[in-house]
């Protein structure tokens, strides 16, 4: 196996996994809730493209967002859980140094582009309470397609001058990850070269996406909330702030903690390695699996056409 520390290589043909350092003993019993999550996503999010699908009434901005947002779930969990699982499982910790970076870059490009569906989100239920007149003027299917297009070339091109730096730097220091997949950080502190102008960088689509969306977001739902408790019925006020609900929910399941994981590495420079990396398994792991749950259980239309399906086939049975 490669894992040695020689410094006589400068692209090596393999980066080595450590999984998760100092709990080695436990992968097999940590893989546990790991694939329990990534089953769960799997099942939650691509049972909601099948009732999307099925649905015509479905067929309008907010559900296509949704749909959307599954998608990124759905690619974000399984960039990194199928090889985690490997690691846990068989040991297997060898990566090519190609494919580390194809992960790298697939991991933070829709780890972004997750961040831009919310904020498109936030936009169509702004344009559906506070100006319903022009909702369906506005946010047209060629709208709704051109606002996903957006958001996915935004993270592409803020991501791809990460990945093309770092895969040019010489890493003649080690192969050895300690991490159970390849986060940028992790990995370009393997190189001998100067990555302060990547840190920056780093640093500066942090503040753009995860400072710039939530704050969009917040004056969006804000507008939103004046608008609902300007409603005169307490009943128009519960039902209208019941649309935008899961919502609120799903984008709290994501930022709190990537937010959670940013402050513990900035501030907690004593913890032990496998609390940081535990913590950001959290904001990898946790909103694929939770995002489902909570449309399905907050969203009256998705509720009622998932039992609506299952009663049919306990009929037919």
């Amino acid at each position: 196996m490669s894992d040695s520390n020689t410094t006589d290589f400068t692209k090596p043909s393999t980066f080595i996994l450590l999984g998760i350092p100092g709990l080695e003993a436990a992968h097999v019993w940590i893989s546990i809730p790991f694939c329990t999550m990534y089953t769960i996503a799997m099942l939650g999010n691509f049972t909601i493209l099948f009732i999307v699908k099925r649905e015509p009434s479905l067929h309008v901005p907010m559900y296509y967002f949704l749909c959307m947002l599954v998608i990124t779930d759905l690619v974000l969990s399984t960039s990194i859980l199928p090889k985690t699982l490997t690691i846990f499982w068989f040991n297997s910790r060898e990566i090519d140094f190609g494919a580390s970076f194809t992960q790298m870059y697939f991991l933070h490009c829709f780890l972004v582009t997750e961040s831009g569906i919310f904020m498109a989100m936030a936009f169509d239920r702004y344009m559906a309470i506070c100006d319903p007149l022009r909702h369906s003027i506005i946010l047209t299917n060629s709208m709704v397609a051109k606002i996903g297009l957006a958001v996915v070339l935004r993270s592409s091109i803020l991501m791809l001058p990460y990945i093309l730096v770092a895969r040019q730097w010489p890493y003649c220091r080690t192969n050895i990850i300690p991490h159970f997949y390849c986060q940028h950080m992790a990995v370009v502190k393997l190189a001998c070269a100067e990555i302060h102008v990547s840190n920056y960088y780093s640093l500066s689509v942090v503040f753009c996406v995860f400072a710039l969306d939530p704050f969009v977001i917040a004056v969006s739902y804000t507008q939103i909330l004046r608008a609902i408790f300007s409603l005169r019925t307490k009943d128009a006020r519960l039902k209208t702030f019941g649309t935008c609900g899961s919502h609120l929910c799903a984008i709290l399941a994501f930022y709190i903690p990537c937010l959670s994981s940013v402050l513990t590495h900035q501030f907690g420079k004593n913890m032990v390695s496998h609390f940081h990396i535990l913590i950001a398994s959290i904001y990898l792991l946790m909103p694929p699996m939770l995002n489902p749950i909570i449309y399905v259980v907050r969203t009256k239309q998705i509720r009622d056409r998932l039992l609506r399906l299952f009663s049919h086939k306990g009929t037919n049975i």
